[in-house]
């Protein structure tokens, strides 16, 4: 693998003395995600393989072209899990994709984000050099972490080569209950249940449905059923993975598709289009013709932010504007890495 990583080493040069653009991509599976992509393509699939695994551990390093499958497939035969559930979008999805896109499934809100399992990255900075972060145990570093950097990065900083992450054991049983009641007592009951010992580990709304998911013991199970109420969905797995991969009823549209995060007890965005909640209410997902300026004020309004997630047109920008302080800090961590602009320009913003 050491003569796939020279090749990109020399592909990076090249392009840095040109002052050309490389594109740097997985499997494609999330290509629509964050603004344009432009430049040569820099293929990162030829770079994969599980590289550690130490379940006793619960610790696994793999090269970046690896597919999320494989690296499932590997977990679950020791009863392990990603606990940040990530989506596929593709079924030759990667880890470098998964890292870079750093995007979470339904358990996020109750395990966690990509970034909390992060514990070590190793990539390739924008002069070619072969650089490790982090490693593969929780405390391993003092001060900035600097791995978590390249979560969610979308690739502007780097290219991934390597990541190391936390797993976690897959729960011993799991439930679906749903329940009829409005938004306003959704959000309400999500809320409470979340301060509650309530093993709670996905939630939803829409239409007037809100879907509840349950892990644990089967006591603990019993009882929280007992408590709660709800009729039982027996078809849960196969309703969170339509959850997590978005190609349930609500998302197949050819409206743009809004992602909004928020404080999870706002009861309403002023917001036209239709929404799906999830999160426990922290994320509101909503299909809208609104201008992006109206979307992102309404967001703000309410102390979140919005992003244009899938539309065919994003020239107003994916991703909500920062504020001057945080733009000179993206700025700056760009110059450090990537000081030609060589690495996915305009994929996170116009820089």
């Amino acid at each position: 693998m050491q003569e796939t990583i020279e090749q990109f080493v020399e592909t990076i040069c090249k392009a840095t003395e040109k002052r050309e653009s490389l594109c740097i991509q997985g499997s494609g599976s999330k290509d629509f995600y964050g603004g344009p992509r432009s430049g040569t393509v820099l293929d990162v699939t030829p770079y994969r393989g599980i590289v550690a695994y130490e379940p006793k551990e619960l610790v696994l390093t793999a090269r970046a072209g690896t597919t999320l499958v494989e690296i499932e497939q590997a977990l679950a035969e020791n009863n392990q899990m990603l606990p940040f559930e990530p989506p596929h979008f593709g079924p030759g999805a990667t880890i470098g994709g998964c890292i870079a896109a750093g995007l979470s499934g339904p358990r996020r809100p109750y395990q966690g984000s990509v970034r909390d399992f992060v514990l070590g990255v190793r990539i390739l900075d924008g002069n070619g050099d072969d650089l490790v972060f982090g490693g593969q145990v929780m405390k391993n570093v003092a001060g900035y972490d600097v791995s978590r950097l390249m979560v969610g990065a979308l690739g502007t900083l780097g290219v991934l080569l390597e990541v190391s992450l936390k797993v976690l054991p897959r729960p011993l049983q799991e439930i679906t209950l749903r329940f009829d009641m409005d938004e306003k007592h959704a959000i309400e009951a999500m809320n409470r249940w979340a301060g509650q010992p309530v093993p709670l580990s996905a939630t939803t709304f829409f239409n007037n449905e809100l879907t509840v998911r349950l892990s644990g013991t089967a006591s603990a199970l019993a009882a929280a059923r007992s408590n709660l109420g709800g009729i039982e969905l027996l078809d849960g797995a196969l309703y969170w993975n339509s959850v997590r991969e978005q190609d349930n009823a609500f998302f197949k549209s050819d409206l743009p598709l809004w992602r909004i995060s928020l404080p999870s007890t706002v009861q309403s965005i002023n917001i036209p289009g239709t929404q799906f909640i999830e999160w426990g209410g922290a994320l509101r997902w909503c299909l809208a013709e609104a201008d992006a300026m109206s979307v992102r004020m309404a967001a703000s309004n309410t102390g979140g932010q919005a992003t244009l997630f899938r539309s065919d047109d994003k020239t107003q920008g994916a991703f909500h504007p920062l504020s001057p302080a945080l733009m000179k800090i993206h700025k700056k961590l760009k110059q450090t890495f990537d000081p030609k602009g060589t690495f996915n320009p305009g994929r996170m913003y116009d820089f």
